[in-house]
């Protein structure tokens, strides 16, 4: 059975950093293109940062130069670090596995591309 476990969320002040982890069992995330999303109250979910197989990422406008997302084989793990946070980053974060991937291609950025998600992890950001 496939599980994805997400965990460093917290409260922090705005300027602040996270890390963000997610470990993935029964699912190998070497080779596939992985994502971190977030929902915020009343929002729709939305994509954060991804990468794909080759290590290639893409990042959502709003977190450029801010956020970093990671994979360690070995671990079998995803992280997103964030630093320079902001009250607008308060959100669940999520981790989630896409339904393709590619080596020359950007990772995809759309909900409907991922079919494996975490649970969450909540983030939020005080001024």
């Amino acid at each position: 059975q496939v599980h994805m476990v997400e965990s460093g969320g917290g409260s922090v002040q705005a300027g602040g950093s996270l890390r963000l982890s997610c470990a993935a069992s029964g699912y190998t995330l070497n080779g596939n293109c992985m994502g971190w999303f977030r929902q915020a109250p009343g929002k729709e979910r939305e994509g954060v940062a991804g990468i794909n197989s080759a290590d290639i990422t893409r990042y959502a406008d709003s977190v450029k130069g801010r956020f970093v997302i990671s994979r360690d084989n070995a671990e079998n793990a995803l992280y997103l670090q964030m630093n320079s946070l902001k009250p607008e980053d308060t959100a669940m974060y999520y981790c989630a596995a896409a339904r393709w991937c590619s080596g020359i291609r950007d990772p995809p950025f759309s909900v409907s591309e991922y079919v494996i998600w975490g649970q969450g992890t909540q983030v939020t950001v005080s001024s």
